[in-house]
């Protein structure tokens, strides 16, 4: 069973930016309270709902009377990077990971980004490319379209990644409680921000390949999204210049 008492911190937190998410948390919370039951760790999962019309809310609270593990944070402002960052900081794991409730990678790969598969880093990156990575279902316009966002990223702000901007990524809590105290990107270009200034920092970043399958609902609108994301790097390095990203004394 998972354990995580008031008293003790736990070893994994995992953070679920929800807008509209009812269908998919249903069948989702579920998913991972079964494999968590499994593991040997605690655990907690914090839900960060963000302006959803929909019963978003009530499907995480109704799951959370019996699993209590489960935390939510209801009426944020919406985008995404706000939400993944309120997460994150109300968290209180060693690792903390970012997960998308429509669960793309199955919830079981979670294992490749912790100890004992996986150690020594401060930022693990899911990628769905490069090898040991695999793509399922997903139609070749969008791969496409995807790849040259990439391209554009790594040219004007991360270099030597080869998917900044898959939705499943985890930070040990040193890394994690510096990167979001300090990002600003409410947008889906938060990803982009934070890989930036961990570079800046000197932080040990890897990828991690996963298995990753298409969902034909996804939210994620990738031409508008991708051009999104450019203007957000513009305002990164404008932050990076101005000095925004200081550390808090």
């Amino acid at each position: 069973m998972v354990v995580n008492t008031p008293a003790g911190q736990p070893f994994l937190s995992i953070i679920i930016p929800a807008l509209n998410e009812q269908r998919r948390l249903t069948e989702n919370l579920p998913r991972i309270d079964a494999f968590l039951s499994q593991q040997p760790y605690t655990a907690e999962v914090i839900v960060v709902e963000n302006g959803s019309t929909d019963d978003t809310v009530g499907v995480v609270q109704r799951f959370a009377q019996t699993h209590p593990y489960v935390k939510l944070y209801a009426g944020e402002p919406r985008g995404k990077g706000r939400a993944v960052r309120r997460g994150m900081l109300a968290a209180c794991g060693d690792y903390r990971f970012i997960c998308d409730a429509d669960l793309s990678m199955p919830i079981e790969e979670i294992a490749k980004f912790l100890p004992p598969h996986l150690g020594n880093y401060d930022v693990a990156i899911g990628s769905r490319e490069g090898s040991g990575a695999h793509r399922y279902g997903e139609p070749f316009r969008r791969h496409f379209i995807g790849r040259v966002a990439n391209f554009l990223i790594k040219l004007l702000a991360v270099r030597g990644f080869e998917d900044t901007q898959c939705g499943f990524k985890a930070f040990t809590r040193a890394a994690a409680e510096d990167l979001f105290g300090v990002q600003r990107i409410n947008g889906v270009g938060f990803d982009v921000e934070l890989l930036f200034i961990a570079q800046k920092r000197g932080y040990h970043i890897v990828e991690v390949p996963i298995n990753w399958y298409y969902d034909p609902e996804s939210k994620m609108r990738l031409f508008q999204d991708s051009l999104g994301v450019i203007g957000e790097i513009i305002e990164i390095r404008r932050n990076w210049q101005g000095g925004r990203y200081l550390r808090a004394k």
